[in-house]
């Protein structure tokens, strides 16, 4: 389960510090702290992104800085089976526990400006189970399992290197809008912070089995097609997205989305992508050339990347499903694990056995922009910073 990302900061981010001379500031009694100002974080005026590459056999994690292609080595743990990320945060599930990550790494987005923050890579402590999920808002982060649960930890300490739990939730839940959304075999709800349910809402969801965060609302995956959870001046509302006709030929895999973007596309089988547009509330189906190994949807109009086990990297228009661009990017049979990370200008790709990662321009016809040489065998990434 790709990670599907909310940024959780401190609330106070931008709320202090004005604009005038610090040495005012003191002399009046007030903050020297400048707008933005997060203890310990050094601020930028770009994203800071960075991959968080795990080794599937020997337990090797490395975090690759894209701005200055530096690495990172982390002490050894237990073989990764999978990399997800709530933003800044990279979630290793190894066996019956999931090694935390802090890849240094955020952005807070205050809607009219951001702020982009970098600090130092550590590994912040391990909780129970297999972490299939991850979202988080400046409060909780919530934690899917493979056992059909989310554990919920307390943000502002995660952020201060603590891994405290608060509550474990049965089924999915997902921090929004000073809330959480939950998605369970009763149905769907919206509860508060402290758990009281506040709206249950009129739509049904059979097995939801996986969620993303967009511009748009949470949308949850279910067996017969998709929720949009949305909320409007404090009321929450519920829109079935059924699928088309008889819908996906196998069940649906996990979402790949761009951070935030309201498309989301996942494999369903081997040779079959369905696509979501959460505002349309309209599904569309690729059937691609080869087995599919990894997929991404990048945004609205769009192409949404799929790459094949063949190794070959293709371009889909999202509605009618036609092929615009493909490149030969990973040499031999791709490997389980292969990922498509998103930001708003490049994908990557990893390629295990050339212990390399891959970065294209997917707005100019897949042309690979860098070939990352890193000293882990990148069985499993995942991109943080954005």
């Amino acid at each position: 389960m790709p990670a599907i990302v909310l940024c959780g900061l401190l609330a106070a981010a931008c709320g202090g510090g004005g604009s005038g001379d610090p040495g005012d500031q003191a002399e009046s009694g007030e903050s020297a702290k400048p707008h933005g100002y997060v203890e310990g974080a050094e601020e930028a005026s770009e994203p800071q992104s960075r991959l968080v590459l795990a080794d599937a056999d020997g337990g090797k994690v490395g975090v690759l800085d894209l701005l200055s292609e530096d690495v990172t080595e982390l002490d050894g743990g237990a073989a990764a089976s999978g990399a997800i990320t709530d933003g800044r945060f990279a979630y290793l599930p190894s066996g019956d526990r999931t090694r935390v990550i802090d890849s240094g790494v955020w952005t807070v987005d205050h809607g009219d400006h951001k702020h982009y923050y970098r600090a130092k890579i550590a590994e912040t402590g391990a909780i129970d189970g297999t972490v299939t999920g991850a979202w988080s808002d400046t409060k909780t982060t919530a934690l899917a399992r493979d056992d059909g649960t989310t554990v919920l930890l307390d943000r502002e300490k995660l952020e201060d290197g603590e891994v405290a739990e608060t509550g474990t939730v049965d089924g999915i839940a997902v921090p929004y809008e000073q809330h959480v959304v939950v998605a369970g075999s009763g149905g769907i709800v919206v509860r508060d912070r402290d758990g009281k349910d506040v709206a249950d809402l009129d739509a049904t969801c059979t097995d939801p089995r996986d969620a993303a965060v967009t511009t748009r609302g949470v949308v949850v995956g279910c067996a017969d097609g998709a929720v949009l959870v949305d909320e409007d001046d404090d009321t929450f509302s519920g829109e079935q997205i059924a699928y088309p006709g008889s819908g996906p030929s196998e069940s649906l895999g996990t979402f790949g989305q761009r951070p935030g973007s309201s498309v989301l596309a996942a494999a369903a089988g081997e040779d079959e992508v369905w696509v979501l547009d959460a505002g349309e509330g309209s599904w569309h189906r690729i059937e691609t050339q080869a087995p599919v190994a990894a997929v991404a949807a990048v945004g609205e109009d769009v192409p949404v990347l799929v790459l094949t086990d063949d190794g070959v990297l293709h371009a889909y228009d999202p509605e009618s499903g036609d092929q615009q661009a493909s490149q030969e990017l990973v040499d031999g049979d791709v490997r389980d694990g292969a990922t498509i990370a998103v930001d708003t200008n490049r994908a990557y790709v990893n390629d295990v056995a050339a212990q390399q990662v891959h970065e294209v321009d997917y707005n100019d016809e897949l042309r690979v922009a860098r070939t990352l040489d890193v000293d882990v065998a990148p069985a499993h990434l995942t991109e943080t910073g954005r």
